[in-house]
This record gives C-alpha cells, structure tokens and sequence, in this order.
C-alpha cells in the first residue's frame, strides 16, 4: 500500500483527455490522491497518481474502486466523469448504439458508485459528482439526442435520490451539467456552429467544469445540486 493512505483519494473515469484530465491534474492540486481511470489512460509518474486501465460499461468495472483502496487504502470522492454522446434522429439509432451509451452512461456509473460508496461510509463521508448534459432540460431540435436525455436524465434524477438517501450519513451527491465543451470531441470545424448554440455566444472550456466540479468540492453545504454550466442554454433562447 502506498504511503498516501492519509490523503483524500479521487476516483475520476473518464480521466485520460479533456475534463477528465483536467480533473486529474485539479485534484492533485488541491492535494487529492487520485485513481485515473479509462480505456486508454497512460501510466502517470506522479506516484500519487494511480492510473487503471478499464471500460466502465465491463461489468466488472467496480474493480477500479477495489484497486484505489489496495493502493491507497481510501476513497473519499468519485467523479462520474466518463460518459458517451451519440447524436441522431431516434429512429436511427441502433441497438448497439442504445447498448454502449447504456453500458457507460448508466450501469457503469451505477456500478461504480454502488462500490465506492461503503468506502466513503467507512471514512465517515464523501462526496460523488456526476457529469450529466444541459440537453436533459433544454432539448434542442438542432441537436437530436434522445439516449443523452435517457441516460444523463436517468443520472441526474439519480443524483437527487442518492443526496436524500445518503444526507444524513456524511455522502454528498452532486452533478455538473455542462453545455457543449472545446474538447477533443467536437472538430474545430464545427466549432463556430456549437458555439451559436449558447446564449452567450461561445462554447464552454474544460476549465469551466473543472472549477465547477472543484467548488462542489469544497462546498459541504451543497448536495442533491445540479449546477448548470452551459452558457446560458437551460434558462432558455
């Protein structure tokens, strides 16, 4: 086990770009150990970094909790960061795309969270933050995205439910809901467009959800919260 056991431990998915990484590199400045976790995610030579490579749609996918406490012995925050968008007409999707945004939006996340928590229990609290999408209150007829509504809708509900079920035991339960994001997903080319999706005329960047994720952190005050990052775009147009 390693010596950081009395550090605060993060367990972040989705952590190998974009948010994800940008929450890796915010938790270790605040003096979190964090658990990295993603299909893809390199191995780290901060030593208070333990990376693990996993799809959290796999089933067995809890496992990346079992391997932050035998390195680290803790887990007091697990950030819900990995999550799948796949835009289209309804009718279009197929079922293989219904059984991947499901496997990584939903089970993955439930899974995952189902482990983690009697951990923080065992620590006296925790936190875990979700990251859902503002399209769950403002859909957009530009922007076809129905499994985004059922899955990152079914999260956001999810998050209420288990801020109220775990409130008076010391677990806060909080989401991010962000607009669309400068990430690697989205080509620069299409950038102009999604930025005229927002009231305020431009794209969020990776360290606006960052900074949300982080005050939400620090907020002991705030569960069941879904705070909206999004440029405007669930007051309205």
């Amino acid at each position: 086990m390693s010596t950081t056991q009395e550090k605060k431990v993060a367990v972040i998915t989705g952590a190998s770009q974009g948010i994800g990484a940008g929450l890796v590199a915010a938790y270790r400045k605040i003096g979190f150990a964090v658990v990295a976790v993603s299909r893809s995610v390199a191995p780290s030579d901060d030593a208070d970094v333990l990376t693990v490579q996993a799809d959290v749609a796999d089933p067995g996918a809890d496992r990346v909790i079992t391997a932050g406490i035998e390195h680290f012995g803790r887990i007091d925050t697990l950030v819900n960061n990995a999550g799948l968008f796949v835009p289209k007409p309804f009718t279009d999707y197929t079922e293989d795309d219904f059984q991947s945004v499901v496997g990584v939006n939903l089970a993955g996340l439930f899974r995952i969270t189902k482990a983690a928590i009697p951990h923080m229990l065992s620590v006296g609290g925790g936190h875990v933050v979700n990251i859902t999408t503002s399209l769950v209150d403002h859909a957009n007829s530009d922007v076809p995205s129905v499994l985004a509504s059922l899955t990152k809708g079914g999260v956001q509900s999810a998050t209420k439910s288990l801020a109220i079920e775990y409130a008076t035991r010391g677990i806060r339960v909080n989401a991010v809901s962000p607009g669309i994001i400068k990430t690697p997903m989205h080509p620069e080319a299409q950038h102009e467009m999604l930025a005229a999706l927002h009231p305020v005329g431009r794209m969020g960047e990776v360290s606006d959800i960052v900074e949300a994720v982080t005050y939400l952190e620090n907020a002991p005050f705030v569960t069941g919260e879904i705070l909206h990052v999004d440029g405007g775009q669930s007051a309205g147009h």
